[in-house]
């Protein structure tokens, strides 16, 4: 990944894996210890990233890292990312190598960045040249799923699954095989137990699924979800955004809610939930800066009470009211650069999409699903309500007993 001012650059430099990255004030190096085999035949396991300002490198398990200078935590590329080359060389950040660039030879596979694989087609990329199929065989690197062996034949290729798993493509789990899941509910296997459970979509709940509920209060357990769509989205001023809700909850993290795409971190949002008991509020208007606002005080906010929030943003001044009380003012911008949140009309409540953990979608700036009680939500200055029913969703139980 590389940009003309902040990067991040993997090379191979003289047999060894490197990691460069700037985070706007000096270039770092780290290099594994041991070298590569270039035998053309040893697959490698490479994990580099960045949390904060520490850039860390692991090849083969064995771990490398080095912390920035303090503050600088920012990694603002505004580019597309590369694999294996680039298209011109002057896309290239003169600090991202010691000598002239030089593309990769060899074969790369498996690329997964902030837990979403890149898929390494003919036409998923937005384009590429001189790339061959490194397998040369119908099997690829991931057609068996869940550890399962490939072996080519000659009407195409055959699947030698682990125990627990069946199907063509060892997708599917022996525990779900014959499962009563009802209502395009998801079935999840417990292996330890010998059987499954499962997930229910929303306004529906039972062992199977197979009741039909509605509410108006929502219950979430710690793998549920609301994923709800605005749709007076094209009519708002996003310049002038609110948001209220009442929450009651025994836990000190988790995430409430997110206004936002949550697709990757160029998108808008604003985001409430808690954060060590206390509540916490973080607003991005643009250039994947994140402004969090924590209250100062110790909170009650756990104490399995109802409590009111309400977040106003005008412009890039922001207002948190707790329970009728201003808790917290703040301009998080006075040059006024960005001032509309551009939320894309998407709404999360409780986390996100089964199998999205909120710390990795977050970027770390909420640790955890919600657990609690959520109630009368209500967008910008409507007169009605959200009515949580028309979202759609996962694991969402009816709270409005008090059970």
């Amino acid at each position: 990944m590389m940009g003309q001012g902040d990067f991040l650059c993997i090379s191979l430099v003289n047999g060894f894996i490197q990691l460069r990255y700037n985070l706007g004030d000096r270039t770092i190096v780290l290099q594994a210890i041991q070298k590569v085999h270039a035998d053309g035949q040893t697959w490698h396991v490479l994990k580099v990233g960045r949390v904060g300002n520490e850039g860390y490198l692991d090849l083969d398990g064995t771990n490398v890292t080095h912390t920035a200078s303090a503050g600088m935590n920012v990694l603002d590329t505004h580019t597309d990312f590369y694999v294996g080359g680039v298209s011109s060389l002057h896309l290239v950040n003169s600090m991202a190598t010691e000598n002239e660039p030089t593309g990769f030879s060899g074969c790369i596979r498996e690329i997964v960045i902030n837990d979403k694989e890149l898929k390494l087609t003919v036409t998923d990329p937005k384009g590429g040249a001189n790339i061959g199929d490194c397998d040369g065989t119908v099997c690829g690197y991931s057609v068996c799923k869940n550890n399962g062996t490939c072996q080519v034949e000659s009407s195409g290729f055959s699947c030698s699954c682990p125990q627990g798993w069946i199907g063509n493509t060892c997708e599917e789990s022996v525990h779900c095989s014959h499962n009563r899941c009802r209502s395009q509910a998801l079935c999840i296997p417990q292996p330890a137990l010998l059987s499954y459970t499962c997930v229910c979509p929303l306004g529906w709940s039972g062992k199977h699924c197979d009741s039909q509920i509605s509410f108006f209060t929502a219950k979430f357990v710690g793998n549920s979800y609301i994923k709800y769509i605005d749709p007076l989205y094209g009519k708002r001023d996003l310049q002038y955004s609110r948001i209220s809700l009442n929450f009651t909850t025994n836990q000190i993290e988790g995430l409430m809610v997110w206004l936002g795409k949550a697709e990757d971190e160029d998108n808008d949002f604003l985001a409430i939930g808690l954060a060590n008991g206390r509540l916490k509020v973080v607003i991005n208007l643009g250039e994947r800066i994140s402004v969090p606002m924590i209250h100062s005080k110790d909170s009650t906010c756990t104490d399995e009470r109802w409590h009111f929030v309400t977040v106003i943003q005008n412009q890039t001044c922001i207002k948190v009211y707790l329970d009728e009380e201003l808790i917290i003012f703040e301009d998080i911008d006075p040059h006024r650069k960005y001032t509309a949140l551009n939320y894309g009309g998407i709404c999360y409540f409780g986390g996100f999409e089964i199998g999205r953990k909120v710390h990795t979608a977050t970027a770390g700036l909420f640790q955890k699903e919600f657990i609690g009680k959520i109630k009368d939500i209500a967008l910008f200055q409507d007169s009605k309500k959200i009515q949580l029913m028309k979202g759609e969703g996962y694991n969402v139980h009816n709270g409005d007993h008090r059970n």
